[in-house]
């Protein structure tokens, strides 16, 4: 089975944020805190967002006053749709594979 390019945890995040539409990067920041429940910094947001438009994945929209919205291009949401469909079968088994396990006692 092929293999898709890796991406940092944060650049994944950017995308699967981005799949719900446009968004400027303040707007991305609060999406990923409110499904992770951890805000990435500027400079990891902002480093993973570069990353993703130089690979053709995320699309900078023009410009609203200041904030400027990011997509995701074509590419990008075929990459986060295989990305997000290996995630739903690594979750699957470590679920199938944690019921298996004995119950933890008092240590």
């Amino acid at each position: 089975m092929g293999r898709s390019p890796k991406f940092s945890e944060p650049a994944l995040l950017v995308m699967i944020s981005l799949a719900g539409g446009a968004r400027h990067g303040y707007a991305v920041a609060d999406d990923i805190e409110r499904l992770t429940g951890s805000r990435p910094g500027p400079g990891t947001l902002y480093g993973a967002v570069s990353r993703l438009v130089r690979a053709g994945l995320v699309a900078e929209d023009a410009a609203d006053g200041r904030r400027r919205p990011y997509r995701l291009t074509p590419a990008g949401l075929a990459l986060v749709r295989t990305e997000v469909q290996t995630m739903a079968a690594v979750s699957a088994e470590a679920q199938r594979r944690l019921r298996s396990m004995p119950q933890a006692g008092p240590a």
